[in-house]
């Protein structure tokens, strides 16, 4: 039997969403925790994952992050992408340089943003802050000597109480698409770290889907369109605010005339 470095586990559940023998693509809940660290050595999405494909991962090795090509916030939920070969490992890391993989988030806002669509381009920068006397968190800050980062957005639904964003995140910095709503005053709900308190308390949970994937396959060359619906949970916050759930053309990904979501580069 082979010695696996993670330890699996069967508990930690979650939907593939397409696999094939180079990559999977699978769909983490809110609250799961993507890799293991300090706290989280078995009860990470990663564990679950070697419960069901630990030798291929195993394959690739700890330098490979065990095929994690992607990761997702812990409050977040929705797709990522995870290598099963090592081919489909470094051609993925190459798009992701490239900036050839598209990602794109539903987001529950707290209010609508003075332009229907557009581009954020605010600088990112890492930080380390104390949450108490053991513990730190690494948040994002706007900064002028920061690392550039881009987001395009677009609004898919408003009401008195609130609004719903598609945002697709052109560069990938920490907490990217939070700190840049935040920004142009549109706060996602729930969440912990950034935003007003009001907002915090406005949803159980951060209100940041990852909805769809598109990418050329890495090894084969088809092209992949992966998609995922609205969460229950966030179906209920979309009922309390008096929105309405995507559009058919926005759940299936089809792009609309002007789309800046679909269209913005870097």
């Amino acid at each position: 039997m082979a010695i696996l470095s993670v330890e699996p586990n069967e508990r930690i559940t979650f939907r593939v969403a397409h696999e094939d023998e180079h990559l999977l693509v699978v769909e983490k809940r809110a609250g799961l925790v993507t890799h293991p660290g300090i706290g989280h050595e078995r009860d990470t999405l990663l564990n679950g994952l070697f419960a069901r494909f630990g030798p291929r991962l195993q394959n690739l090795g700890q330098r490979r992050d065990f095929g994690l090509v992607q990761r997702l916030d812990r409050e977040t939920s929705g797709l990522l992408l995870v290598a099963l070969s090592l081919a489909a490992h470094e051609r993925l890391y190459e798009m992701i340089r490239a900036r050839e993989i598209e990602k794109f988030y539903w987001a529950i806002v707290a209010r609508p943003p003075r332009d229907r669509q557009g581009v954020v381009r605010l600088s990112l920068r890492e930080v380390v802050r104390p949450i108490n006397r053991y513990k730190n968190e690494r948040i994002a800050q706007i900064a002028r000597d920061g690392k550039p980062a881009l987001t395009a957005y677009r609004t898919l639904e408003t009401s008195p109480h609130g609004a719903l964003l598609e945002a697709r995140p052109v560069t990938g910095r920490l907490h990217q698409i939070r700190v840049h709503l935040d920004a142009i005053g549109c706060p996602i709900l729930g969440d912990p770290q950034y935003g007003p308190k009001h907002a915090r308390a406005m949803a159980p949970r951060l209100c940041l889907h990852a909805h769809r994937l598109r990418l050329v396959h890495p090894v084969t060359g088809d092209v992949l369109d992966i998609r995922s619906s609205m969460p229950r949970d966030l179906r209920r916050v979309l009922r309390e605010l008096r929105l309405s759930l995507p559009a058919p053309s926005a759940q299936h990904g089809e792009k609309v005339a002007g789309d800046g979501v679909g269209e913005e580069e870097s």
